[in-house]
């Protein structure tokens, strides 16, 4: 049998001690499928002293991060996270050390993917990333291999558990986002600041990369338009279940003629549609080929045993050999693809606003909409609120959404609405 494929880790939060108990729970499995053992012989945190549930003793100690590039080991295992600062100091002085370089970190990769992929193929060493999006869907493998042969046309998907378990609770139990919130930080669920999940980030970085490998593109985060979901209110949820849809965070990217679109916005999805029954933390990720049709991957989205899971599986394609170009083709040939302007794009909305219940200002919302060329497929006023105000919930007939932003720019500041108004993009 080869010799064993040596490994240092960084980070031993959740996700770096499931490395470490799915390399000793499975090991014989593990060395049988990779033709190798695969070991952990050099290790790196902030505390030394923490108690982890996990024996360190057999492993290296290494004080600074950076210094695992220079251990006696193949293959650095990046679990510290953050688009810059260690982990990114760490993955460039691994891939100059020629050493392989494996990492669960979405933000770093959507920042400095291509920088990072270029320096892995100048020396021919694997940069590997399946934990980087989805957890422990094997996604990214699937595109990258399994799809090979396909011009894609859309990925798209629910790419956020938090989000997702956020959403299900309202529309589960009717309660309003800061509540459900709460509960969502309480379990885990949600960061202390959960800003990154909840504001679409964290999806936007994970959309990026699906987008460059899906379509043979840069990495290009900044051209993602990014929304989240704490502006949906409770009441968003009950419409939307009562026009026959359910209400997700997706992230959704195209690429054609005209550029590549990146957006996350909540969305209307309908009941026929597979997203809709994506509940709790799950994630799930479509994509459309020209030959292979429509593809599901759906699955745990995060966690320490399925993001461990896929870090493993990288690190079992490394020990067979078996590994290309991070994106799927030479970083050289992937293209620069200007951002499409979302304006162009024709669809279908939910608007809803909170308006004061007072004569004329349906017909000033009705008004603004015509002078669009927005035509209204339906229109619900409910019951005035004990504070004067009324929500008004409308869905659109298919129109470009360059002329629902005009509408909508029509009624701002307008001594009728009481708020701002909320846009949901229906999902066809």
């Amino acid at each position: 049998m080869a010799d064993a494929l040596r490994v240092a880790l960084a980070g031993l939060g959740t996700v770096g001690g499931g490395v470490i108990r799915v390399l000793e729970a499975n090991r014989d499995l593990i060395t049988r499928r990779a033709g190798r053992p695969i070991e952990v012989v050099a290790v790196s945190a902030r505390d030394r002293h923490k108690d982890r549930g996990i024996d360190l003793s057999g492993f290296e100690w290494v004080d600074d991060t950076t210094a695992l590039a220079r251990c006696d080991a193949d293959v650095v295992v990046e679990l510290v996270g953050g688009a810059d600062g260690p982990a990114l100091a760490l993955a460039r002085a691994t891939l100059a050390a020629n050493k392989g370089f494996v990492t669960a970190n979405k933000a770093m990769l959507a920042h400095h993917g291509l920088e990072l992929a270029q320096a892995a193929e100048r020396v021919s060493v694997p940069l590997k990333f399946e934990a980087a999006v989805a957890g422990g869907i094997p996604v990214i493998k699937g595109l990258r291999e399994g799809a090979a042969a396909n011009a894609i046309s859309r990925v798209y998907g629910i790419l956020n558990g938090t989000c997702n378990f956020i959403l299900s609770k309202m529309e589960a139990e009717g309660r309003d986002f800061a509540d459900v919130l709460v509960e969502a930080q309480a379990r885990g669920f949600a960061e202390a600041d959960p800003s990154f999940d909840i504001d679409g980030v964290d999806a936007a970085h994970k959309l990026s990369i699906l987008s460059s490998i899906a379509f043979g593109t840069q990495p290009a985060f900044g051209s993602v338009a990014a929304s989240g979901i704490r502006h949906v209110i409770a009441a968003d949820i009950a419409e939307a279940a009562a026009l026959g849809y359910r209400v997700r965070l997706v992230g959704i990217a195209e690429a054609n003629g005209r550029g590549l679109f990146q957006r996350v916005h909540a969305h209307l999805v309908p009941n026929d549609h597979p997203l809709a029954h994506v509940t709790g933390s799950t994630n799930a990720v479509v994509a459309e080929g020209n030959f292979v049709g429509r593809l599901l991957f759906q699955g745990a989205g995060a966690g320490d045993g399925p993001t461990a899971s896929a870090v493993v599986a990288d690190l079992i394609d490394i020990a067979r050999g078996e590994y290309g170009p991070p994106y799927a083709m030479p970083a050289a040939s992937l293209a620069d693809m200007p951002a499409a302007a979302e304006g162009e794009r024709r669809g279908r909305a939910y608007l809803r606003f909170t308006v004061a219940d007072r004569v004329g200002v349906l017909a000033e919302i009705a008004a603004a909409m015509r002078d669009a060329n927005v035509s209204i497929e339906s229109l619900i006023q409910r019951a005035a609120a004990a504070d004067g105000t009324a929500l008004v919930a409308i869905v659109t007939h298919e129109a470009p959404e360059a002329n629902v932003a005009v509408a909508l720019e029509r009624l701002r500041g307008s001594q009728s609405l009481a708020g701002e108004p909320l846009w949901m993009h229906i999902l066809d």
